[in-house]
């Protein structure tokens, strides 16, 4: 089966040996997002919310490049470090899904970078008829 990459404009170099989405038989596959700036540096350091905001806009990007929208997303996988920032992250998560939510599951981990408080990666149908 054939597979796209997906690489938004102005993503910054990953962490390790991924690339952002892989598109193949209409379905995206969004790798593990951080709030990671260009140089992947974590972001609003100490703002569950703010990180929640800048990981969703940088899914949304890696769907928007393969031609889709958050609509398409129906499944999302949460990491948080602490239980204290579900809330927050729930707020968020809420606005970018506003009506039918995606399938998901959240758990509790460590991140690989100690300042990063939420990881979200993504499943999407973007190749519908």
């Amino acid at each position: 089966m054939p597979k796209t990459v997906i690489i938004p404009p102005g993503t910054g170099k990953p962490l390790a040996p991924y690339v952002p989405g892989t598109l193949a038989d209409g379905v995206l596959y969004v790798s593990g997002t951080l709030p990671l700036d260009g140089q992947a540096n974590v972001v609003h350091v100490g703002d569950a919310a703010a990180q929640t905001r800048h990981v969703l806009e940088t899914i949304k990007g890696v769907v928007t490049a393969a031609g889709g929208t958050m609509d398409d997303v129906t499944f999302n996988h949460i990491f948080l470090k602490d239980w204290a920032d579900y809330s927050a992250i729930n707020g968020v998560y809420a606005e970018y899904f506003p009506g039918e939510k995606p399938a998901r599951y959240c758990i509790q981990c460590g991140l690989v970078k100690p300042d990063a408080l939420v990881e979200i990666a993504s499943v999407a149908h973007v190749g519908r008829p």
